[in-house]
């Protein structure tokens, strides 16, 4: 088993130095489902659970391992092991976990989905998920998570006019990537293949039933992952991936599949919408007020902008609601 192959790094290899010599080995996780993962490691694939050591000492659930997360493993068969050691992050891709606590108050603890990836792939399609707030939510945790990200507008037959979805996502999207893709149409997804480099992990992101399997298939190059059948009602693949899982590439790159996300809860700071409010940012270097809230400040250049158009004034109010959820956020965490 070569670690390279799976991400490993001079980051982790520093990380993992502390456990050099000892009977113990560095592992990536590349499964997770209920309360056992699945690892790569030098003596090949096993089955393992963290210690109880991990649990007791660990501060909340950023502390666990999750898919993705570089382990020390102590094998106890040729088969199985303990993870006793969880390895420093490069990333993490986290949201604020959903539901509430009891007495209907909005929860406020981070839930890490996904750790050590380097690209994310956000995907939604081009039917009755096509939503400019939603991919601005994504672009928001992205910017936080410090991964790069591109945006994959799928199911163009879909869609009579793909181009002009396409504009509207380039105009929020700053430089991040925008592509256009049929991704049962396997052909259509080359153009991905520029931002797939060996050694790299790039994760599927998006809701239920916007085609994440189909793309995962395609760079895989065989049908690996379950595709729902498509709805004649809404014209969308059920969703079918149940947990997260690391596969190989065939050009070295590593995918990460993730499970459709029903409620996409923010984690972060108000800061992180800077990157994926990029021109709202820039406009507010000549706001006349350095802490201006952009909402009633007299000589403000981010709503001059919005009453002369040269903003979009759904793209404030969308700024607005992420920035207000991002400071209740972080009220809560103190």
């Amino acid at each position: 088993m070569i670690l390279e192959d799976w991400g490993w790094s001079a980051h982790f290899e520093r990380e993992y130095a502390p456990w050099k010599g000892e009977q113990r080995l560095p592992a990536r996780i590349i499964r997770g489902e209920k309360n056992y993962y699945r690892v790569v490691s030098p003596a090949g694939e096993l089955t393992v659970r963290f210690s109880g050591k991990i649990r007791h000492t660990a501060g909340g659930r950023p502390d666990l391992p999750v898919v993705g997360d570089w382990v020390v493993v102590e094998p106890q068969s040729q088969q199985r092991g303990t993870i006793v050691a969880l390895l420093g992050r490069k990333s993490s891709f986290s949201r604020n976990l959903p539901g509430h606590r009891k007495g209907k108050e909005q929860r406020s603890e981070e839930q890490v989905i996904a750790a050590n990836v380097d690209l994310v792939l956000i995907v939604s399609g081009l039917d009755q998920d096509f939503n400019l707030r939603r991919i601005e939510r994504y672009l928001t945790l992205v910017s936080s998570s410090g991964a790069d990200a591109v945006v994959l507008l799928n199911k163009t037959d879909l869609h009579p006019d793909p181009h002009t979805c396409l504009g509207e996502v380039e105009a929020i999207a700053g430089t991040t990537p925008v592509l256009l893709c049929m991704a049962h149409d396997e052909a259509q997804l080359e153009p991905l293949q520029q931002h797939l480099q060996p050694g790299r992990t790039v994760a599927l992101l998006g809701s239920s039933g916007v085609g994440k399997s189909t793309i995962a298939n395609g760079l895989l190059g065989h049908h690996r992952q379950k595709v729902g059948a498509v709805s004649s009602s809404d014209g969308k693949g059920r969703h079918t991936t149940s947990h997260r899982e690391l596969f190989l590439l065939p050009n070295g790159s590593i995918l990460m599949d993730n499970p459709g996300m029903r409620e996409l809860h923010l984690w972060g700071e108000s800061e992180d919408l800077a990157e994926s409010f990029a021109e709202i940012d820039a406009l507010a270097q000549q706001c006349r007020f350095r802490n201006c809230q952009h909402l009633k400040e007299p000589d403000c250049a981010v709503q001059k902008a919005a009453q002369t158009g040269d903003l979009d004034s759904a793209r404030l109010d969308s700024y607005h609601k992420l920035k207000g959820e991002l400071n209740a956020l972080n009220r809560n965490r103190k």
